[in-house]
C-alpha cells in the first residue's frame, strides 16, 4: 500500500511539472505574439482607442491624415519607433478624418499630433513633424 502512495505521489508530481511547463511556454508564446503585434502601429477607431490606451502602461497615439505630408513624414518615424520600443511602448494610429470623436474629446487642433499616454491618461504631447530623436527623448523621459 504504501509502495502505491509513493508511486501516486510521484506521478502527480511529474503531472504537476508538465502542467506549469506547458502553462509558462503558452505564456510566453503569448509575450511574443504581443510583442510581434506591438512591433508595428495600430490601427485605431474611435470604438478601440480607449481599450487601447488602457491595456498598455505606456503608449504613444498619432493623430493623422492620409492627406496631411507632415502625417505621412512622420509615419515612417513612427513604424521604426514601434519596432523599436516593441514590448515597452505600444504605438497606435489615429484617422481623424475617419474618427473625429477621439480627436475632438483631446483637442486636436493640428495634425500630426503625437499624445502619450501612461496607465490611460494623457501625459504628454507634440504637434508638427519632429525628428526621431524628439519623439525618443519624450519616451525614454516617460520610461524612467
Amino acid at each position: 500500500m504504501p509502495e502505491e502512495d509513493e508511486e501516486l505521489r510521484r506521478l502527480r508530481e511529474a503531472k504537476l511539472r508538465e502542467l506549469m511547463r506547458r502553462l509558462r511556454e503558452r505564456e510566453e508564446r503569448e509575450r511574443q505574439a504581443r510583442r510581434e503585434v506591438l512591433s508595428k502601429p495600430v490601427e485605431l477607431t474611435d470604438e478601440t482607442f480607449e481599450r487601447f490606451i488602457r491595456e498598455h502602461e505606456l503608449a504613444v497615439v498619432d493623430f493623422w491624415a492620409p492627406w496631411c505630408l507632415p502625417c505621412r513624414v512622420m509615419a515612417p518615424i513612427i513604424e521604426e519607433l514601434a519596432r523599436d520600443y516593441a514590448g515597452r511602448v505600444a504605438f497606435g494610429k489615429l484617422n481623424v478624418d475617419e474618427n473625429p470623436l477621439t480627436p475632438l474629446a483631446f483637442g486636436i487642433q493640428g495634425i500630426p499630433t503625437l499624445i502619450f499616454f501612461r496607465r490611460g491618461r494623457a501625459v504628454d504631447r507634440l504637434v508638427g513633424a519632429v525628428p526621431k530623436h524628439v519623439v525618443e527623448a519624450r519616451l525614454r523621459r516617460l520610461m524612467s
